[in-house]
């Protein structure tokens, strides 16, 4: 049976018994929060758990590495919509040790995408296309700095309030325990250039 059958199958019974009630909420987060995290399989359940956060607490936006990756992104849209239109008063960004984006680089990245029988002329047209195959597919050395750079992209992103809390923190992926990098509220009334912490 293929992953999708089995959870179709669950899903059917997980509906049919009313499981979901216990987890009825609305669109707004509860505590008026959002958070940037890391994909990596370790911390679906470990995250929310080690900081106290139950369904419909906060927005969670998850990718590779807990990244701003581009300005006018998916991850920077999700972070303003969560500002303007669901009351997000505060957001953190979480990183963990252990990451699979440390010390990734586009050289071995392609030499995967090549092992995996695609065709050169794909990589060759999105670079002739003006695509920035180095940078996009180049991760971080030092996941405090990440952290750090990612907060500061989001702080001085030309449509996030000022008023807004952003934090940077690094979560141990076995016990949990969260390392604060970037206090976001105590900038909140400094000018940016004087208040941000930077890489």
């Amino acid at each position: 049976m293929s992953e999708l059958s089995e959870i179709l199958s669950y899903n059917q019974k997980f509906v049919e018994s009313g499981e979901y009630e216990k987890y009825f909420t609305d669109k707004y987060p509860g505590r008026e929060l959002a958070i940037l995290s890391c994909m990596d399989a370790r911390i679906i359940e470990l995250l929310p758990n080690a900081l106290g956060l139950r369904n419909g607490d906060a927005k969670l936006i998850k990718n590779a590495g807990a990244l701003v990756a581009h300005p006018w992104g998916s991850v920077m849209r999700s972070l303003l919509v969560a500002v303007f239109e669901l009351k997000v008063k505060e957001i953190m960004v979480i990183s963990h040790h252990d990451c699979g984006m440390q010390g990734l680089n586009a050289a071995g990245f392609l030499s995967k995408v090549h092992e995996s029988n695609i065709p050169d002329d794909r990589i060759e047209t999105l670079r002739y296309a003006g695509v920035d195959l180095d940078g996009w597919l180049t991760g971080f050395d030092n996941v405090e700095d990440s952290v750090r750079h990612t907060v500061e992209l989001i702080r001085r992103h030309p449509l996030m309030p000022r008023h807004i809390a952003v934090h940077g923190l690094v979560i141990h992926p076995v016990t949990g325990k969260l390392t604060l990098i970037v206090d976001g509220s105590v900038s909140d009334s400094m000018d940016l250039s004087e208040g941000m912490e930077t890489s």
